[in-house]
């Protein structure tokens, strides 16, 4: 009979995994030759201090306890009237806009931050270099411009006649 019909890339590929495999049981020998077994409960337990560090030392019973009364501790959100209250309405001027896509961005006057607007947000149509008053709400993809409304242009002139 002739010769075995495996490749000399097959034989390699199988020395790589019998190598693997001959390494792998020796890290989990030592692994086991180095374990401390039979440690006892005492060994083992771990301690957290007043500031929530872990110890290996249990606290100390004669240490004075901070006395906390209950009225002093408060589980709420601050209401509505002690946080600012910002004007929903803002004022801006159109940066971009592409009608036949219909969408845009506003640059706001205050922050100066760039906000997309969407013709869905629109009440009345606007185009580029309008000022606009708009709200800011919070979309899919970060704050979006809605119910924007371009400011009053000035009254056309009356045609001579």
């Amino acid at each position: 009979m002739g010769k075995s019909q495996a490749s000399f890339g097959k034989k390699e590929n199988e020395k790589k995994r019998q190598k693997k495999k001959n390494e792998k049981a020796e890290r989990k020998e030592e692994r086991q030759a180095s374990a401390k077994k039979g440690q006892s409960l005492d060994e083992m337990l771990a301690y957290v201090d007043e500031f929530g560090n872990i110890s290996s030392t249990p606290p100390d019973p004669t240490r004075k306890k901070q006395e906390i009364k209950a009225e002093d501790i408060r589980i709420a959100v601050a209401k509505q009237e002690d946080m600012e209250q910002e004007d929903p309405l803002r004022k801006g001027t159109v940066a971009f806009f592409n009608e036949s896509k219909g969408y845009g961005f506003i640059k706001d006057q205050e922050t100066q931050e760039s906000i997309f607007v969407h013709a869905n947000g629109l009440l009345n149509p606007i185009k580029e270099n309008d000022k606009v008053t708009f709200e800011v709400e919070m979309g899919q993809k970060g704050p979006t411009a809605v119910r924007v409304k371009a400011a009053v242009p000035p009254a056309p002139a009356a045609p001579a006649l």
